[in-house]
């Protein structure tokens, strides 16, 4: 049997942990409409790193989650969402004091879509260095997390120490900012707060709205990715929705085709696309390294991202591995 301090399980797959906020998204049950003309809500369990790790286990992969939730109903039933689909809850805190962070989110036509947040503050915010589960951390291969993490203290020193232990522990640091400006106090602390980071990860994951963000620049090309290159970096994405993703290595860069299907929830595609990408490198990192078969594995993900945005909330919609390769063959 593999020892339990190399991120490595008995089936091979190491270990990726995934730090950060898990919350209900109250979603409208009719899509187009605004948050006060919709007749009611469904309770979607959300928070990207949540979801990326689902999206690995979705994926056969293996995953913890590292974050604090609030010694509520709404917690424990995240919690047990997280166990019931194969995701370690050995790095969760429960906050006897503050709520269970909720999200209300409309649907316009498209399937974009608008936040408006209740946290005042939430479980997740409050979590301090010391509640950290440093063996799980430091037994990860990879260790993923996002940038809301960051907005407040004690989070923000939580953060801070995980990301250092995982670090001298040999892991492979995966950035995905996932910005939401609504939680930040003002558009220049989340540029000033996300960048603050940012020459730490090995693997960097933006948005074509996030680059335009970060950049300030409206340009979505290579001179604007590639200002945002660091020396220790080893793979940086730019996602295009529609129009597939963008990669940038040391060595080479290119595109890869996104999959066209009917979009009725772009909720979780990001998180989808990042669950499929960690999945496919955590044993083996030389397909960084390596155009050909790194292409293969964007291909994938992008399949998983797609798959994500054809039925609505993000958890029931992450797919399978047989799912994924059926539209990747089928392509």
């Amino acid at each position: 049997m593999a020892s339990s301090n190399n991120g490595v399980s008995e089936n091979g797959k190491g270990l990726i942990v995934s730090f950060g906020e898990m919350l209900i998204d109250f979603v409208p049950t009719v899509s187009g409409v605004s948050l006060a003309e919709a007749p009611g809500f469904l309770k979607a369990p959300g928070g990207a790193p949540a979801n990326v790790a689902i999206a690995v286990t979705r994926l056969g992969g293996k995953a913890a989650f590292v974050g604090k939730l609030g010694d509520d109903e709404f917690g424990h039933m995240l919690a047990g969402i997280l166990r019931d689909n194969g995701v370690s809850t050995q790095g969760i805190n429960f906050d006897q004091g503050a709520r269970t962070a909720l999200a209300f989110v409309t649907l316009k036509a498209d399937g974009e879509r608008e936040f408006m947040f209740y946290r005042n503050p939430s479980a997740d915010m409050l979590l301090r260095p010391d509640e950290l589960n440093l063996e799980l951390i430091k037994s990860a291969k990879v260790f993923h997390y996002g940038s809301i993490s960051l907005i407040v203290e004690p989070c923000r020193s939580a953060h801070m120490k995980a990301m250092e232990a995982a670090k001298d522990a040999g892991a492979l640091l995966s950035y995905d900012p996932n910005l939401r400006l609504p939680l930040w106090p003002s558009e220049d602390e989340a540029r000033e707060q996300i960048l603050s980071i940012w020459d730490k990860a090995d693997v960097i994951k933006v948005s074509d709205v996030e680059l335009v963000f970060l950049t300030k620049n409206d340009k979505i090309d290579d001179a604007s990715a590639m200002s945002l290159w660091h020396p220790n970096l080893k793979l940086l994405l730019v996602t295009l929705g529609e129009n597939g993703c963008r990669y940038y290595t040391k060595n080479f860069h290119g595109s890869v085709d996104a999959f066209h299907v009917k979009a009725v929830d772009t909720t979780g595609a990001g998180d989808s696309f990042v669950g499929a990408l960690l999945t496919k490198i955590v044993d083996d990192q030389s397909i960084i390294e390596d155009e050909a078969r790194l292409k293969e594995v964007l291909t994938f993900a992008n399949a998983c991202g797609a798959i994500t945005t054809t039925k609505k909330g993000a958890i029931p919609a992450l797919p399978t591995e047989t799912e994924v390769l059926s539209l990747v063959r089928g392509a």
